[in-house]
């Protein structure tokens, strides 16, 4: 049985994954500095970024089915904004898969294949954090999960905005 709403469900793995990939990434430039094969060592990293670009094209295609309930209770220059950041995400982490898997051919071509990915997946950690920021700022800010709380006396109200000078007083 799968989770309804599915999107929560899925964003956690690109994010975890972008934080991840760049540690595979110098696992591997650390195992061909020690003498192994740059395509066993790059595999990994090659596999990693699959998984990345797989989840990421899942998160915002599970994302896009949302979005009209998510509309019903937040504003939708905001979604638009946590979408954009998503949409970006998974355009370059697919580039950055394209670019890894360049990383198995041989002499200059491989290795400035696995260089511009290596780039990339730091890159991709960046953008993680605001594509994460955005999509908490839609729930815990600005109410969204309150789209799948059915209305009756105990719905938990939208949360508001407050500055934190007010909750010095």
């Amino acid at each position: 049985m799968l989770p309804d709403p599915l999107h929560p469900a899925l964003v956690h793995f690109p994010l975890a994954l972008a934080g991840l990939v760049p540690l595979f990434v110098i696992g591997a430039i650390v195992a061909m500095r020690r003498g192994v094969a740059p395509r066993p060592a790059w595999g990994l990293v090659v596999a990693m970024m699959a998984l990345l670009a797989g989840s990421s094209v899942l998160a915002v295609e599970t994302g896009e089915d949302e979005e009209e309930v998510v509309e019903e209770v937040v504003d939708n220059d905001i979604i638009e904004v946590h979408e954009e950041r998503a949409e970006r995400f998974r355009n370059i982490a697919l580039a950055t898969l394209v670019l890894a898997l360049v990383g198995f051919a041989s002499g200059k071509v491989g290795l400035v294949g696995r260089g511009v990915a290596s780039g990339m997946a730091f890159l991709l950690a960046a953008l993680a954090w605001g594509v994460g920021e955005s999509g908490g700022e839609l729930v815990y800010q600005h109410g969204a999960a309150n789209a799948y709380i059915e209305q009756s006396d105990t719905a938990i109200p939208a949360p508001q905005n407050h500055d934190d000078e007010d909750d010095a007083d």
